[in-house]
């Protein structure tokens, strides 16, 4: 592979460098994890790069589908070569304006998460004179996962609340425009190990079952979520599940005895795990400096590069890949931006730094640049390489740019 030094120089810095051999990688292995009737959908909220969503639908193998959230995620999957009846629209607050945009661009299969959702998606489909298919995600009373990302079994604006769903089933029934197809669940995300998400899977199965049977919900396709795990800005492997395809196929003999055959349909759907390890930041020292006896290590890179999602207290801090045997120390990694805000690790081990040289982040494949305040301070965004052993396929930088609009009443351009 061409070194990241070599990169650096050549496009500059801050640089991501995103490997397609290592996704090819990571789709072989979560299909293999899977049992073969299960569909795959790749989230494109944790990097909508078309190149790299490109990788996910192409080559040897099984291919993975697009779970979308926002006409742009669309445009992202349709430029990867995806067609609109391969994607799943997700999302609690879709508009009459994306769905009818969504569904014009062939979308057919919308998550709905209330029974004002399933209105606008039947209101968009009737207005292009066809029927959308539509899950009810489910937002289940209770949880096995004490850890991870809790995505259910609280108050949320994701889904249906399990224990009322009944009483609002018939208002979704009888919608225009729609067709209930099934259910769509997602307990949890970046499970702790195997096991945790063994276990959340069997209790969605086990309450999709019991959910199906009791409110008789017609249930053709069922997609159980994801939570598998990757290191997230420091070193590590993607999580490894050798036991999830057996346990997997013997919750589904003990609840849907006809499931080999395609009832319901299954599905699961990841993001981080796909993409998370095929990306490494690089950024270049721009200054170290001593604070009151704490050191501070100035990059290019803050959190308009990477991190910008720290807010939500989850994602911090990176880890600095350090060359081996090589000196550390203690000190904070630190951004450009003019903020006491841009901080990357506090306190950290770092590789003893100075002005110019490389810092290497490892594992940032997923919610980079596009999770990441990237028009705060107004400075470029940093560029994306994406590579397959030594050659350099793409280079590009995302743009901003301001488009003005009509002001007067009635006017267009």
């Amino acid at each position: 592979m061409t070194s990241h030094e070599d990169l650096a120089v050549r496009f500059g810095t801050p640089l991501y460098v995103y490997d397609l051999d290592e996704i090819t990688a990571a789709r072989h292995e979560l299909f293999d994890a899977l049992p073969e009737e299960f569909d795959l959908y790749y989230a494109l909220k944790a990097n909508p790069h078309p190149g790299l969503v490109r990788a996910l639908r192409d080559g040897e193998g099984r291919s993975c589908r697009a779970e979308i959230s926002s006409t742009g995620e669309l445009a992202a999957a349709l430029e990867a070569g995806f067609d609109g009846s391969e994607c799943l629209y997700t999302g609690p607050g879709k508009t009459l304006g994306e769905l009818r945009e969504a569904i014009g661009a062939g979308v057919r299969l919308f998550s709905t998460d209330s029974v004002t959702d399933v209105r606008r998606v039947g209101e968009a489909a009737a207005g292009h004179g066809v029927v959308a298919d539509i899950l009810l995600r489910v937002n289940s009373a209770s949880a096995t996962a004490t850890s991870s990302i809790r995505m259910t079994g609280t108050p949320s604006q994701f889904g249906f609340d399990s224990e009322t769903l009944g009483d609002l089933l018939p208002d979704v029934l009888a919608t225009p425009g729609v067709k209930v197809r099934g259910m769509h669940y997602f307990p949890l995300s970046n499970a702790k190990d195997e096991n945790a998400l063994i276990g959340e899977f069997q209790h969605t199965i086990a309450g999709a079952a019991e959910l199906a049977r009791r409110l008789d919900i017609p249930l053709d396709y069922l997609d159980i979520g994801g939570g598998f795990t990757v290191p997230y800005g420091v070193p590590g492997e993607r999580g490894h599940y050798p036991k999830l395809r057996a346990e997997l196929e013997a919750a589904l003999d003990t609840h849907f005895p006809d499931w080999r055959a395609g009832t319901p349909r299954l599905a699961c759907e990841s993001g981080r795990f796909l993409i998370g390890a095929s990306g490494t930041l690089l950024a270049s020292v721009s200054n170290v400096k001593v604070s009151r006896g704490r050191k501070f290590v100035i990059t290019d890179a803050g959190i308009n590069t990477f991190g910008g999602m720290s807010g939500l207290g989850r994602l911090l801090p990176v880890a600095v890949q350090p060359q081996a045997g090589a000196e550390t120390e203690s000190a904070s990694l630190v951004g450009p931006l003019c903020t006491p805000g841009d901080v990357l690790g506090r306190e950290i081990t770092l590789p003893a730094l100075s002005p110019d040289d490389l810092v290497t982040v490892p594992n940032v494949g997923a919610y980079g640049p596009t999770a990441s305040l990237l028009m705060f301070l107004g400075r470029p965004a940093p560029t994306e390489v994406i590579v397959r052993g030594d050659d350099v396929v793409s280079a590009s930088r995302i743009e901003h740019s301001r488009s003005y609009l009509p002001t007067a009443p009635g006017a267009s351009e």
